[in-house]
């Protein structure tokens, strides 16, 4: 009989092995990424350039190529992330501070409509937005990003709001405040890192989110630089690897920078989740 140790030693070892493949599965594009933008002549192949350079980064940082589609799809990621969270939140509040036998219900109606695939239901928005005359234009379209990143949404934030206990804003309610002004001074201060992880989540989504711009959005002025990147996609296969890569590093700053801003709310807790004992 094997010594238990040994058995141990050996789980652990193919557990890290099977990690590091992991790791390594993730880790190989985003070294191809970096090689690829600082190499004139970079190819699908992972290899260091003989002679760096910031030619692809001088070459995709014009107002075409890069700037109008990045400010494009902060105006459009932005505005729908700020409709989301908001939405959200008061559709969140009934649903976690009142019970109801329609509650649940309601709650799986709303996750069975994250189910839906974008695909299937694009003809009739289509259709609906050449009516109302919302076609080609970036309010509808954000209009419609966010309300597909809405039931989503909707489950998290509720999650997040059934760990503020009730009894502050019944606190709020007897020195005067209204419901409102309770779930802002009170409710929302104290879920910041679900706020926070809920605006993250919508903004990513919606910042690589392709399908719907494409076919919302004709005028190539009004691209977003998720659609846009397809421009470095040529005829015939030729593909400027350099350049995409070189705009695939700027086109994810932004997300870059929105967790780095947050990521320090992120770590705590609700800080007065305790106010109610003792």
């Amino acid at each position: 009989m094997r010594p238990l140790p040994a058995r141990r030693t050996r789980q652990r070892l193919a557990a890290d092995a099977a990690l590091l493949v992991v790791v390594a599965a993730f880790s190989v594009p985003l070294v191809w990424l970096l090689l690829a933008s600082a190499d004139a002549e970079a190819g699908l192949t992972v290899r260091a350039p003989d002679h760096p350079t910031a030619e692809n980064f001088s070459a995709v940082l014009t107002d075409e190529i890069t700037f109008t589609p990045v400010l494009n799809s902060l105006l459009l990621c932005g505005s729908a992330t700020l409709v989301t969270v908001a939405c959200a939140t008061l559709a969140a509040y009934p649903l976690s501070r009142f019970r109801s036998r329609l509650t649940r219900p309601f709650l799986l109606g709303v996750l069975f409509t994250t189910c839906l695939p974008i695909t299937a239901v694009m003809v009739p928005v289509y259709g609906l937005f050449v009516r109302v005359d919302l076609i080609d234009t970036l309010t509808g379209t954000a209009l419609f990003m966010a309300t597909a990143q809405l039931p989503f949404a909707i489950w998290l934030m509720k999650n997040f709001m059934d760990g503020v206990p009730a009894v502050l804003e019944e606190a709020a309610w007897t020195d005067g405040a209204s419901r409102l002004q309770a779930l802002v001074r009170v409710v929302l201060p104290l879920m910041g890192p679900g706020v926070g992880v809920v605006t993250i989540y919508s903004f990513i989504m919606m910042w690589g989110n392709f399908f719907v711009p494409f076919m919302l959005l004709l005028s190539p002025e009004q691209l977003p630089a998720s659609v846009s990147i397809f421009t470095f996609f040529g005829n015939f296969g030729q593909v400027a690897y350099g350049q995409l890569a070189a705009f695939s590093i700027l086109y994810s700053t932004p997300v870059i920078l929105l967790y780095a801003l947050i990521s320090r709310r992120l770590g705590g807790g609700f800080a007065l989740g305790g106010a109610v004992k003792g």
